[in-house]
């Protein structure tokens, strides 16, 4: 059944503009307090959001429907999404929202939701979710002696502060590093520096000015030039960028060079299973991640399980198969051990870890493999359904036979926006991108003619 709100991480759209607006929001929170209103307790939803000018519009919104079906909100502020679902346990919340559309730009927002467990919601309760949505809802509104109340925590930052700097092992301190920090103008803006520079690091903060607009803005982990010049600029040791909600991160390492997710797997993968720590026999990732990932786990024993893009179904699969590391190549690295989803600033701190117990530089810890060349471009479309055109299924099955064994292809619609996206990866660089140009070519011609 199509889904008509949510997609691989929520609700998301451009702000003011269906089904981002506050009358949707008002009803997702009434639609999600009658799911979540089981028992005779009174109930809690925590909320959190990022720096978004719309946030305020949408956090009210919310409000306004939690409230009014029965449950009382406990209103967080800016803080990273993995915050909120750690503290939607800790508060023993029945709910939790993030308000944030991740590192899209600030016209976009999202809603994402947590259960009392932390994790995302699954696919089967955000379908009931969108029944209720598009049902009458007076019904499921609260008596008058009923209605919820909502206030504002203060320092709860702290508690997801102290619970990012536990996770470094005892005996490692960062005493000695200079860390350059970018917070994309996000919601992690007050808490990553704080944590970094309470373990001892030296701190040179970027992207902690958030004026509403400039959310991911030419910083943070999809922009990650700025960073680049700091670290040089500063001569630092590392460079974490992080992106809008904080639950990414993609490292910078002291000659400027990137380092994506794929790469920090591998450090964090290997790492844990020499200390034994890894479980599951290796690590979850996503169909778009590298294939010199795959062979380099191989190399060292170890397993990548793949699954659909989207970090909500890399820990479904952990949570079923007993893997404690997962993630995206785009940086959202998940650690089972210490949260319930994608969290950048305690990813970082175990590169951070890794660092100092082998004293050699960032670029050399982090390289753990060559990857395989590839490439990913999209294409946008407005309407229809161009990957089901009969041209576009032909040249998509002659790039598979083109590319054999010595090579993968990944196509798919993007989950939060009108993109469709063409990956292709192999040993060959000039067949790669041959193949991923066609493509999109093809793709193109009939997004063309259907408008």
């Amino acid at each position: 059944m199509a889904r008509r709100y949510f997609g691989t991480d929520g609700i998301r759209g451009h702000s003011n503009v269906f089904p981002m607006t506050p009358d949707l929001a008002m009803r997702v929170g009434i639609a999600v307090g009658t799911i979540f209103r089981n028992g005779s307790h009174r109930h809690r939803v925590v909320i959190g959001k990022d720096t978004r000018l719309s946030g305020y519009m949408l956090e009210n919104a919310l409000v306004a429907g939690f409230t009014a079906a029965g449950l009382d909100v406990f209103l967080l502020g800016p803080i990273p999404t993995p915050a909120v679902a750690m503290l939607t346990r800790s508060l023993r919340a029945d709910v939790g929202v993030m308000i944030s559309a991740s590192h899209n730009p600030f016209e976009d927002n999202g809603i994402k939701l947590f259960g009392p467990d932390g994790y995302k919601l699954s696919d089967e309760l955000e379908m009931r979710i969108e029944d209720l949505l598009d049902s009458d809802l007076h019904a499921q509104l609260a008596k008058s002696a009923d209605i919820g109340r909502a206030k504002r925590v203060e320092g709860d930052i702290y508690r997801y502060i102290e619970q990012a700097k536990r996770t470094l092992p005892r005996d490692v301190t960062l005493h000695g590093l200079r860390v350059a920090i970018d917070c994309a103008n996000g919601a992690a803006y007050k808490v990553a520096p704080l944590a970094l520079w309470e373990l001892g690091a030296e701190v040179v903060t970027i992207g902690n000015e958030p004026n509403g607009t400039n959310i991911n803005l030419g910083c943070g982990s999809t922009a990650p030039e700025s960073l680049q010049k700091k670290v040089h600029e500063v001569r630092a040791d590392i460079g974490i960028a992080l992106d809008g909600d904080a639950d990414r991160v993609i490292i910078v390492d002291e000659n400027g060079e990137i380092i994506d997710g794929d790469q920090l797997m591998a450090v964090i993968g290997e790492s844990w299973a020499q200390e034994e720590r890894l479980t599951g026999g290796g690590i979850v990732a996503t169909v778009m991640s590298n294939l010199g990932l795959e062979r380099f786990l191989d190399d060292k024993g170890l397993t990548l399980a793949r699954t659909k893009v989207g970090d909500r179904y890399v820990v479904e699969h952990m949570r079923n198969h007993d893997f404690n590391v997962g993630g995206e190549q785009s940086g959202h690295i998940v650690l089972s051990d210490f949260g319930t989803t994608g969290d950048g600033l305690v990813a970082a701190l175990q590169i951070l870890a890794c660092v100092k117990k082998l004293g050699r530089p960032v670029s050399e810890v982090c390289r753990r493999f060559e990857p395989v060349p590839q490439l990913l471009k999209n294409v946008r479309f407005s309407g229809g359904k161009p990957l089901e055109d009969s041209m576009v299924r032909q040249a998509i099955a002659d790039a598979e036979a083109e590319l054999g064994s010595k090579g993968r292809l990944v196509i798919r619609p993007s989950g939060t926006e009108p993109l469709i996206r063409v990956m292709a990866e192999g040993d060959d660089r000039d067949q790669v991108e041959k193949i991923v140009n066609g493509l999109i070519d093809v793709i193109g011609n009939v997004r063309s003619e259907a408008a």
